[in-house]
Formats: C-alpha cells, structure tokens, sequence
C-alpha cells in the first residue's frame, strides 16, 4: 500500500507531500529563513500543515509550535519571548501584531511554481535534528502561564521510534489521530507516519461524526483520541443499526492527555471487541509507556530505555502495587525551558519527579492516578484526583474540585459527567457508597458534559470558576 496522507478533500501519496515540503524549504530560505531561524507556526490541523511542518525541518528552523486557537495577545507575547524571525499562520489563526506574517496557502503556492528539479532532492531533517531549539512546544498552563518546552528534533524523533516499536505501528497502517497536531500527542503521530512511512488521516477532530466516517472512508486501523473523544465516538455509533460499521479496520484503539474511565473501556471491549489502550507521557518527558494489544493493562510498560520508578514523599523508591510520586528518568527529556530572556534554560538529566501519582505492578506496567495536588480537609491530607480514581472503578465519571472552607478546610464539589439525566441525589448515593465520610462530597453538580481545554483534557480552571459558591452559580442539575 502507498504511504497516503488522506484529508477531506483531499489523498497525495507521502513522496508527493515531501516533494512540495522540499519546495516549501525553498520558499521560506528565500523568505531569510536559515539553519537555527525560529519561526513561529500556528495553523489548523490540514494535510497543508504536515507539508508545512516538513518543509520547516528541511529548512533547518527552529518550529515553534502554537495552537491556532491561541489569542492575538498570547501570539504577540510568545513572538516576542522567542525573537522569531517569520510567522507561518493559515486563514483561521491570528498573528501577532507588527510581524512577519506569510500564509499557509501562499507558501505552498510558491514552492508549488518551483522548478521541478528543485523538489527532485531527497526530503533531509539532519540539521533539524541536530538543533538545540529544533522544537519549541508549549506545557498545558494548567497551573500557570504556559511554558515554552524546547525539544532536539533528534530525541523527538528517537522517542518516537521507541514508541512506534513498542505499540506495533505498521507501513500498512493507516493513522487517524483525532487530536490538534501541535501538540505532543498529535504531533508525535504526525511524525510517527513519517517515519513507519504509512498512511495519515486528517480527520476533522472537532466534528467526530465525520472523522468516524472517514475512518470508514480511509480504512483506518489506529485511533488515537482523549477520553472525552472516545465517549463522543460511543454516544455517536452505539445508536446506529451497525455501531461498527466504520470501525471494523481498526485493530488498535488507542488513548491518551486524560486518565482512562474503566467504564468507558468495558463499553469498547462489548462494542468493538478490543480495549481502548491507555499512554502515559508529556510534553517534557516524551512518550512514556504505553498499554499494546498483547499487554493492556493500565498505561502498559515504559518504552525502551525509559525509567519509571515510583517514591514517597522522602524519595525512597516503593515497591510493587504501592502508590506514590512517578519519577521518570528519559534519554528524550527536554533540553529545558525558554527563559524570560527567550534563551534556553537548561534542566538537568537523570531521575525527573512529574508531580503525577502512580502505582507500578510486579510486571512494571504503570498505573497514573492523577496529579499531586493535595488538599487538607478535617485533618485529613486528600489528593482529589486519587478519589476520582475509586469512585471511577464504581462507575462514576467525576472531577472533585477544592473550595476553600475555614470550617473544614476545604470543601469538595464533585462534577459528575452524565448525559443520562440521573440526579445529584443519585450520584451522591453512589459515591458516598464507596468513599470514608471525610472524602465525601459537600456538593454534587450533574453536567452533560465536563468542560475541555484544547489538550482535550478536564479543563480544571472552567470548573473551579463553577464550584465558586452556589450563590454565584447557575444551577446545573443541582
């Protein structure tokens, strides 16, 4: 089967994608742009952006990556933070202010009207690789001001391989990542394609109707999605005559960005037959682990070379089954972070605590149990996202959310996501069943649907502005 880059409108083979990403290199060393010149890169997801992206590696520049989404203000403070030199933005992002600005369309028009011998040269991403900046991406900013994260092309490229051999990506696999492709999940897949050399889908990842039916369309037979996208694809093909019908290629389901809801993974396992795989990894660290079709249990294994261990409070290492901090030791860990200066602020090497907890079995699969963000409530030391784990084991898709409380401490809101209707009377039945009186919830919100940032994950902030007093709140099912 020919490597293919499939899009809506579109299917070009990957030689021919090159060949105008050679073209592309070409336009933009006219455009000034030599070997080490950051240029900043916000577009929407499109078969022109992976041209783009190429053309760019040739060139030897040094990418920063932004989501199209990101305001005029955050472009211009991120333009400024990294000197770039050109922006590269398609019709749908905004610029920063006062920069040089070309768009996708007319990049790809001009290396189009490129003599041809000029695109016959092999694509080459060595002086990519071997920059120090080659990779400037953006940490979620959950807890803060995003950070700029500078990656070596080299390491991106060498954890992608591991990650590639360990869940079994094939050449005659066809790729359909429903995630924003500047950042590190859809962007590893992206790069991932290129390097097994086979086929792509550029699906529309917000319109999940559509991107099923190009699954159907393109033969699909790798999915990577959120959770949150997985329960959409549920909702959307349970309710049709053949759920399957466009799914049947597929022979992995894969997920990431968020923890896995072990009801979510039972529905798949009696729709399709197969688990939905759970992966561990950040935009520092690189790809972790990942559970495969013959090991999926948790988030699998670490890849090749990677170190996961898990410690306590002190640092001693636990043993097995036993819950604590996961360090990670990577050969792919970031160079460092942008400084305010915008030059790179090294990070040193070796064992790297994430701030995430986790557990690991006798086989060293790891189990992530949320982040570390302890709460003091009535004496008690609480971590809100290892209550979401147990009471998720019940049945119960949930984020707790701490409000301060001179009283308690703190109080805990529990956003339960249900589509079915039922009650907070319900849910808070069904928590309080399996959770000790001081991890109970003082309010239980019922909604639809949990609010999402562009990750694709639970998006904290949004709902610690709702669990603000009830007073100041809409009420939601309540």
């Amino acid at each position: 089967m020919t490597a293919t880059v499939f899009a809506p409108d579109s299917a070009q083979s990957l030689t021919d994608v090159e060949r105008s990403a050679v073209g592309v290199a070409a336009v933009l060393a006219d455009l000034g742009v030599r070997p080490g010149t950051r240029v900043l890169f916000k577009a929407d997801n499109s078969a022109a952006w992976i041209t783009v992206l190429l053309g760019l590696a040739h060139a030897g520049a040094s990418i920063v990556l932004l989501d199209h989404q990101d305001t005029a203000e955050e472009t211009t403070r991120i333009h400024r933070l990294t000197r770039a030199s050109l922006t590269v933005v398609d019709g749908s992002a905004l610029p920063p202010a006062g920069d040089r600005t070309v768009l996708v369309q007319d990049l790809l028009a001009a290396a189009g009207s490129r003599p041809p011998a000029e695109l016959d040269g092999p694509l080459d991403l060595g002086l990519w690789r071997g920059l120090p900046d080659g990779l400037i991406m953006w940490s979620s900013g959950s807890t803060g001001v995003p950070k700029g994260v500078v990656k070596t092309g080299a390491r991106f490229l060498r954890n992608l391989e591991r990650n590639a051999a360990q869940i079994g990506h094939r050449p005659d696999d066809v790729l359909l990542p429903l995630l924003p492709f500047s950042h590190q999940y859809g962007l590893s897949m992206v790069f991932i394609a290129w390097l097994v050399r086979c086929s792509l889908v550029v699906a529309p990842y917000r319109r999940v109707d559509q991107a099923v039916a190009m699954a159907g369309r393109t033969g699909a037979t790798v999915l990577d999605a959120t959770p949150a996208t997985y329960r959409s694809i549920w909702n959307i093909v349970s309710r049709r005559p053949d759920p399957t019908a466009d799914l049947r290629g597929v022979r992995l389901f894969c997920s990431g960005a968020a923890p896995l809801d072990p009801t979510l993974v039972d529905r798949y396992v009696d729709l399709c037959g197969k688990p939905l795989l759970d992966s561990y990894g950040s935009t520092e660290l690189g790809n972790v682990a990942f559970a495969t079709a013959d090991n999926p249990v948790a988030t699998g294994r670490p890849v090749v070379g990677m170190g996961v261990r898990i410690v306590d409070d002190a640092g001693a290492v636990l043993g097995p089954f036993e819950a604590g901090e996961i360090e990670v030791d990577s050969p792919e860990l970031m160079e460092g972070y942008l400084g305010p200066d915008g030059d790179l602020a090294p990070v040193a090497r070796g064992w790297r605590r994430t701030g995430d907890f986790g557990r690991l079995d006798e086989h060293g699969n790891l189990s992530v149990l949320g982040r570390k963000l302890a709460v003091h409530r009535m004496g008690y030391t609480l971590y809100p996202e290892r209550i979401e784990a147990r009471i998720a084991e019940a049945g119960c898709s949930a984020k707790v959310i701490a409000v301060p409380d001179e009283r308690r401490g703190s109080s805990l809101v529990f956003f339960v996501e249900d589509e079915t209707g039922a009650d907070a009377a319900h849910w808070r039945e069904r928590i309080c069943a399996v959770l000790p009186a001081y991890e109970q919830p003082n309010r239980v919100v019922v909604l639809d649907r949990l609010p999402l940032n562009r990750n694709g994950k639970p998006d904290r902030k949004a709902l610690e502005r709702l669990a603000a007093p009830p007073a100041a709140q809409k009420p939601v099912h309540s």
